[in-house]
Order: structure tokens, then sequence, then C-alpha cells
């Protein structure tokens, strides 16, 4: 990467401390291994996320000490790399043992919220779950998982999160060479529903029971209501899945990859792999190559993340009841509340998008069939959402929404109906308006913007419009420049139709 000149520390430098207290290198160490990053021919710092920095309560480090940290080229004191252990279910089949393949968590920060915090280094060389690939990343994927992940943030979306992007001086073979990059990912936690799948194909319950209290005790995911504690996480965990993709759901995301090994404990967006959002509206919008089938497409998510769920109950069978009919019974219970929490959340979500304060039964309908008109028109989703918040105030300044439309009649039908149901709800148009643009983003890291800007860096060094895109979607709900990257809709000439995942 031309933009940078490497800079990293020398080695008679003493290690830079940070605050670990590294609760997961202390489980059995079949739960992992330990391994330690590759070092980099020319490391050079491409971003470092210094806002992020502060709230894990990380010291003011200079340039040359976050090149020579977050490219594994010098581990800070306090680090115990360990590659995790994984299975899981990659388009319905199961892999038995996947693992951190190209992943090393140095270990966990409690952060200034008192919140525990795993930094993980993605693109640092090969471990022993790597299964003859190269442990290696792309520039472009770490630039796509770095933009999304903290537009996600910005937009109030549960996400890992990106600490520090450094290329490496390296190139990388995919299709072609590529700069290699490697980026640091923050997250609550990089348990997923695939690291139970590892110690349940192994027949390994005690694993299993150390693992499901490992997550209990360390997120306080449990109360102390007296239900078995496990049946007590499978509820939390359904609730928060149901929560989390309905999140997706609203501002137009598709994951691409839910594989359960991308499915966390927690709740969290984890992997931006072959990731994307909507530009016009369609239900059935698949981008990812590897998705050939469409499993994962835009309107599957909600079913793939009840069958996700139902593979981590499966897991989890021996500790919910000694009588296997009952485990069975009450798992079949807990992961069938998921589709009425997910439409809970998802009409809840979709009634801010439209500043409604109430609720009112018919809803339901009005959402859905703004959505039919939507897709039938191919109307841009955050365009489409961003224009109507500003005709909160003034219903008769709609033209710029109008103009969306290739059949206005249609828009104007379903617009009266809209206006007649603001009329029954609660609230000054002001206040509507607000609040409308406080959910319904003004940029997105769009697949063509974020394209170009991986495109720049790739071919000519040039990070300008990576920095520019960065900086207008981690300011979602601001007013941009309608031609700014993030805010306009692609050109037909631009669309970008297939994403890749770069492993």
């Amino acid at each position: 990467m031309s933009a940078h000149e490497p800079s990293i520390a020398a080695p008679e430098q003493e290690p830079v401390r940070l605050r670990f207290d590294n609760t997961y290198a202390r489980l059995p160490e079949r739960f992992y291994a330990r391994c330690q990053p590759a070092s980099p021919a020319a490391p050079a710092t491409v971003r470092f996320n210094r806002g992020l920095a502060t709230e894990l309560g990380l010291p003011d480090l200079e340039r040359a000490r976050i090149t020579g940290i977050f490219s594994g080229w010098q581990l800070p004191q306090g680090a115990e790399p360990i590659a995790l252990a994984y299975a899981g279910h990659q388009f319905c089949n199961l892999v038995p043992q996947l693992g951190d393949g190209r992943a090393l968590l140095l270990g966990e920060v409690v952060d200034r919220n008192g919140v525990r915090r795993d930094i993980q280094l993605k693109g640092s060389g090969t471990t022993p779950f790597s299964r003859g690939g190269d442990g290696r990343c792309p520039i472009g994927p770490a630039m796509r998982e770095y933009l999304v992940s903290e537009a996600m943030h910005a937009m109030g979306v549960p996400t890992s999160r990106a600490l520090a992007l450094v290329s490496t001086g390296e190139s990388v073979q995919r299709e072609t060479h590529l700069p290699g990059a490697v980026i640091t990912r923050v997250a609550q936690s990089h348990v997923r529903v695939g690291t139970f799948e590892y110690f349940a194909v192994r027949g390994d319950v005690e694993a299993i029971r150390i693992l499901a209290d490992y997550v209990i005790d360390r997120h306080g995911l449990v109360g102390d209501d007296g239900e078995n504690r496990y049946v007590a996480l499978l509820r939390e965990v359904v609730r928060r899945q149901a929560a989390l993709v309905s999140l997706w759901m609203n501002i137009g995301f598709i994951h691409g990859v839910m594989n359960t090994d991308n499915t966390t404990l927690i709740g969290e967006t984890l992997d931006y792999g072959p990731c994307a959002f909507l530009d016009h509206y369609e239900a059935g919008a698949c981008f990812s190559f590897i998705d050939q089938g469409g499993r994962y497409r835009y309107e599957n998510q909600p079913a793939v993340a009840q069958w996700n769920l139902m593979r981590l109950a499966e897991t989890l069978l021996p500790l919910l009841d000694d009588d296997q009919d009952a485990a069975i019974e009450q798992a079949q219970d807990v992961v069938g509340s998921f589709p009425a929490l997910y439409e809970r959340d998802r009409l809840q979500g979709m009634r801010r998008k439209l500043g409604l304060f109430s609720e009112h039964p018919d809803d339901a309908v009005l959402v859905d069939e703004l959505l039919a008109l939507l897709e039938r028109q191919q109307v841009d989703y955050t365009c489409f959402f961003r224009r109507l918040s500003d005709t909160a105030v003034e219903p008769n300044l709609d033209s710029p929404v109008r103009a969306l439309f290739s059949d206005p009649d249609g828009w104007q039908q379903w617009y009266t109906r809209w206006l007649e149901r603001l009329q029954q709800d609660r609230g000054r148009s002001t206040e509507r308006m607000r609040a409308m643009h406080r959910v319904n983003p003004a940029v997105i890291p769009r697949n063509h913007a974020v394209h170009a800007a991986i495109r720049a860096a790739e071919r000519h060094g040039d990070l300008a419009p990576f920095r520019e895109l960065l900086s207008n979607v981690t300011q979602p709900f601001t007013d941009h420049p309608e031609n700014a990257p993030g805010a306009r809709p692609p050109r037909a000439s631009e669309r970008v139709l297939r994403t890749f995942c770069g492993t």
C-alpha cells in the first residue's frame, strides 16, 4: 500500500502492556490451540479506531506501536494468543471441525463500561485449524468488514467492531495477487453455535456444560427465577437472535453466510464476508457468490436464524432435562417462540421507521403493502424511508418521495393510508420527523461504494475513497449531499450483483 510507509516498533523496545484479563484461555485446552501470529514483511497502519481504543481503556499508542501490535509483529504483554475451536453447519452441512483458521484471540479486556471484550487479529497467518488455507486476509475483505461493522454500530445494530486495519506489505493469492492485511476485531464474545456443535459431535457433554456455564457467567444471561439455567440460556439466545435479525431486516442488511459458526450466543453480528445491503427493495435478494441456492437470501434470514437456534438446542439437550423426550419438548417450545418474537420486534422497528408512536392492529398490513409496493416498483429502500421522514412535518411536500416511483398512483394510495394512520397517532409532526431521522439512515455502506473503495486500494493504493466512505457511514443519520458515497444509489452500470468472502 503506497499510501503509507511501513512503521513498526524496533525489536529492542519494551513490549506495550495492555490490561488483559483472559478468561477463555483458562478453559480446558481442548477449547482452543495456542499459537503465534506470523510476522508480516512490511506492515503499515491503514486505520486505527482511536474512539474504540479509548472505550476499551487502551493506552494512547503511537503509530509505530499500533502497527507493531495490530499486525501481529509484536505481541503486547499479557496477550495469550489462541485460535478457538469450533464446528459448524455450512449451508446445512455439518463440518465437525472448523476453528479459527486465520484468526487469533489476543486476549480480553474489560472496557470502561465494565463490559468484557475480545480483541482478535484476523488475517494473522495459519493456525492448527487452517485446513490447508494460508491464514491470510486480502485487504478488500478487511476493508469491507471495517466499513460495515462500524456502520452497523453507528446504526445501533449489535455487532463486532473494527479496532485497527494494517496492511502487511505482502500479497495474498486468491483469483489473483492482492495486497494483504490484518484487521483487529473486537467483540463481546466469539462463542458461536458452532462452538457448542464442536463438542456435541465429539459426545463431550462435560465440555458443553463448561461452555454453557462460561457463557452464562461471563455475560450474565440468566436471571435467578428458578428456571433451569440452560433452558434460560437458550431462551435468552433466542430472544437476542430475534431482535438482531429484525434489525438486519429493517435496515435492508443481508449477512450472506449465516452458517452456525457465524451465529454468536451473545447476539452480535459476526463475520462480514459476502454481506451486502439492499439497493431497491427485493425480498429474494441474494448477493453472496457462494450462496448459489439462495439459502441465505434476504427474506430467508429469519427462518435460517431459527434453524440455527435449533442446532444449538440440540447440543444443549443433555443439560435441559435428564429425560430426553422432556428435553426435546422444552427445546422445541423455546425455539418455537422465535417467529413471534421476531415478528414483534420487526413490526415495532417498522413502526419507528414509519414514525408511529402507538400500535394499531392494521399496522402489519400497512407495512406489508408498503414493502410489496417498493418491490413492485423497484424503489430504493434507504432513500425511500429517509425521504418519507422529511414529509412528516409537511405532508404536501412529498415530491422527492413520489419521484422514486415509476407509477405515482400506487404511491399516492399508500401515502394516503399512511397519513390517515398518522392522524390516529399521538405526537407532534416535528417530533415525528426527528424520531424518523434517528432510525432511517441517510447513508449506508452501499455495495457499489464499498466496491469502489476496495478497488481503489487494491489497484492504486488509494485510500481516500475508503476514508471518505468510512466518515460518511459512521454518521448514518446525518444528512449528506445526495452524491456523497453511501448516499447515492448505484447507476445501472455500478450495481454489484455478487459479493465474495475473501477466504
